[in-house]
């Protein structure tokens, strides 16, 4: 399987400086980044570790395995729809890629379900509704959120052992992917924002507002406790780390991806400052 490294950047043209947010200098350099750091693997042929026993309890034990098959088929639907009715012939050329992607985590993930025995719950075909722009906002929003926690855990999985090396080398690509696709998403949006009609310009805004809101609300309960998307996370994994460490961990690792992209673009601002600023009362 083909690895891109861990901080591999993706090439862009730093001559003309900064980016106009709307632009099509803009347009071109978040679609590009996501075109030109495609990585060609192939779940087929995975050549999927033999694992010890501890390992393969501990990895057919986590609980998310139904759920994040559930969320890849979501997301690819909703990304494909949002390509088909997109008539930029780049921006739709980056769409398909990335709703391709979606699709092929899938696959790796049916690759390992079958590989090591996981038990999957029944998941129904997904059917989404009308409603393209929204589904694909929705889906973007709650990536941005995801990912900020994903890329901690992924790292405290790989840090203390808990993935096999070989495993963290075979999802290390998915993750790297997720990282671009929310880069994507953050600069879709603010491109689309500032190229909307001015009338219209408050319903978008608006929407973005309703989606945020939205999947936060999805992640922290409609109880209201803050702790409990983070907490629920880091002990998956089963790993002995308190919450203010695991935080930092994520706020790290996050800047540390975020790094790998152009800089010139737009990136997920909100779980970092939100995150930053709890940090203050979470001792």
């Amino acid at each position: 399987m083909t690895v891109v490294s861990r901080t591999r950047p993706a090439q862009a043209d730093m001559s003309s400086g900064p980016l106009k947010i709307g632009s099509e200098e803009h347009k071109h350099a978040f679609c590009r980044m996501l075109l030109d750091t495609f990585n060609p693997y192939k779940p087929a042929i995975i050549d999927w570790p033999e694992l010890e026993p501890d390992a393969l309890a501990r990895i057919t034990g986590l609980p998310f395995w139904t759920i994040a098959v559930e969320t890849e088929d979501r997301a690819s639907a909703h990304i494909g729809a949002m390509a088909a009715q997109t008539k930029d012939p780049l921006m739709r050329e980056a769409l398909e890629l990335m709703a391709f992607e979606e699709s092929r985590h899938r696959k790796v993930l049916d690759a390992l379900v079958k590989r090591y025995g996981i038990v999957l719950d029944d998941i129904p075909k997904y059917v989404p509704s009308k409603r393209v722009e929204w589904n694909f906002m929705s889906t973007g929003y709650g990536e941005c959120l995801d990912s900020f926690f994903a890329f901690g855990l992924f790292e405290l999985a790989r840090s203390s052992g808990y993935f096999p090396p070989e495993l963290v080398e075979t999802f290390e690509p998915v993750i790297q992917e997720e990282g671009r696709h929310i880069v994507f998403f953050v600069n879709w949006a603010a491109y689309t924002q500032a190229n909307t009609p001015l009338l219209a310009k408050p319903w978008f805004a608006s929407k973005r507002l309703v989606h945020l809101f939205l999947n936060g609300l999805s992640r922290i309960g409609i109880g209201g406790d803050q702790d409990d998307f983070a907490t629920a996370g880091k002990e998956s994994v089963g790993v002995d780390i308190d919450l203010p460490q695991f935080l930092d961990l994520c706020l790290s690792e996050n800047e540390r991806r975020m790094a790998s992209l152009d800089p010139r673009l737009e990136r997920p601002l909100i779980m970092p400052k939100a995150v930053k600023a709890a940090r203050f009362f979470i001792r």
